[in-house]
């Protein structure tokens, strides 16, 4: 996607640091956060950085001199921007002006190294970045052990710059819904876990501690858990005393992800930036319907179909099949699901579902609008033939037709022009149809 035109080179820039950064953080700039983002992120971090002193105050740098530092054009530094505020690094204040806009980039503290391994996310991503064996050496050194008006936040998070692993198909597991957005994360319900907890006769303080709970969140966001997940992987990694082990939680959700995922590498990649749109709630009932496809999994939509009933194995597994062989995309496959089941009183045909994908995948169909909007073209021209059928059929039996032909039904029985009685209706009208054809022909 190109960034180009997110922000200008005429538009300036202030830069502040909103803590001293603590002793070693070159260290983990270079060693740990680069792996993770970079280095023209970091490069743009230490750009800014050494942009403070500098500063004269009431005249702001514009983005062009940031292009001349770093030797980028102006798509790329929006990137590496926009990484640094994902990881945490950079909060980006936008204040409109005249006769440009004025940005304020608020450098954050860089975790020291000691305290980079203490988060779980960020320890876990950079494990499978640079694999266990360089982690485990990193962590053994390092363990050794006013504000004026800036504007409104306009600071990209986590999950709107990276996603962390991108399935090609959905999840093998049946009890795992497959989000169509990666990474669409809603905050856990920590309440229901106490409640559950409690049900089991199991001392919620002891497990849902504040260092537990950041966890938790972090580990469902990182693996794209769904709630009934965190459950199984909590009760698998508490201790005899009703202790939550870290690392085994850490193991039983890699687990989880990889039995739902077919096991992708978790890597860190950008995210695809989404056109900026105002806000708005789907307006018709087609407008709901193409949202609704567009962000269920097809296993949500069965069951939605299915009044909340659990999805069959067998029609998950024609699902996969159809999207594995004919790679349809999600929101297009729910399209298909909803049309089969429309056309064949609810019931989900395989061979049905191949014979449509196959000609979708061959229309390239990429979003349930376009599925849609094909569908209901496909639908028009096979109901305008059969009207044009029905048509041609009915202008025939207007025509002329010879007394000899009607009287044939009145002939004597061994008569060879009298027809079969129980003779088809539609067979009977294109008879009449191919005479007259073969008699304006003679003439």
């Amino acid at each position: 996607m190109s960034y180009i035109g997110k922000i200008l080179p005429v538009e300036g820039y202030y830069v502040r640091l909103n803590n001293p950064l603590p002793e070693g953080y070159a260290v983990s700039l270079t060693h740990l956060y680069q792996p993770l983002i970079g280095i023209q992120a970091v490069m743009l971090y230490q750009t800014l950085l050494h942009d403070i002193p500098l500063q004269q105050e009431g005249s702001p740098q514009t983005h062009h001199s940031l292009m001349n530092y770093s030797s980028l054009p102006l798509d790329e530094i929006y990137q590496a921007r926009r990484k640094l505020e994902g990881i945490g690094l950079l909060k980006t204040y936008k204040k409109e002006a005249m006769p440009q806009n004025i940005y304020m980039y608020e450098l954050q503290r860089t975790f020291a190294p000691e305290e980079f391994f203490a988060d779980a996310m960020l320890a876990q991503l950079l494990q499978h970045h640079i694999g266990e064996d360089k982690f485990a050496q990193l962590k053994n050194h390092f363990a050794k052990n006013e504000r004026t008006d800036a504007g409104s936040d306009v600071t990209a998070g986590f999950h709107d710059v990276f996603q962390t692993f991108t399935p090609t198909v959905v999840p093998t597991s049946e009890n795992t819904n497959n989000k169509v957005e990666q990474h669409k994360t809603a905050a856990i319900d920590f309440a229901w876990i106490k409640q559950m907890l409690k049900q089991r006769m199991i001392p919620s303080g002891k497990v849902l501690t504040a260092e537990n709970r950041r966890l938790i969140q972090q580990m469902m966001e990182l693996y794209d858990l769904a709630a009934h997940d965190v459950e199984k992987a909590l009760m698998w990694a508490l201790t005899e005393d009703n202790r939550l082990h870290t690392e085994e939680f850490k193991s039983a959700c890699h687990d989880l992800f990889k039995a739902a995922y077919g096991n992708p590498r978790l890597q860190l990649s950008a995210k695809q930036e989404k056109a900026t749109q105002p806000h708005s709630e789907p307006a018709t009932k087609e407008e709901q319907l193409i949202h609704a496809l567009e962000t269920s999994s097809p296993k949500q939509l069965l069951e939605d179909l299915s009044s909340g009933n659990h999805a069959s194995e067998q029609d998950m597994k024609a699902i996969r099949e159809v999207m594995a062989s004919q790679g349809l995309p999600s929101p297009v496959m729910n399209v298909l699901i909803h049309y089969v089941l429309l056309q064949s009183n609810m019931k989900l045909s395989k061979a049905y579902l191949e014979k449509i994908a196959s000609h979708w995948s061959r229309a390239n169909l990429k979003t349930a609008k376009e599925a849609m909007v094909f569908a209901k073209q496909e639908k028009e021209r096979f109901q305008k033939g059969k009207a044009q059928r029905q048509s041609n059929r009915k202008q025939a039996s207007k025509e002329i037709v010879p007394e000899w032909f009607k009287d044939r039904k009145t002939a004597p029985s061994g008569s060879t022009a009298q027809a079969p009685q129980n003779r088809d209706a539609l067979q009977e009208q294109e008879e009449i149809a191919d005479l007259l054809k073969q008699l304006s022909s003679k003439k």
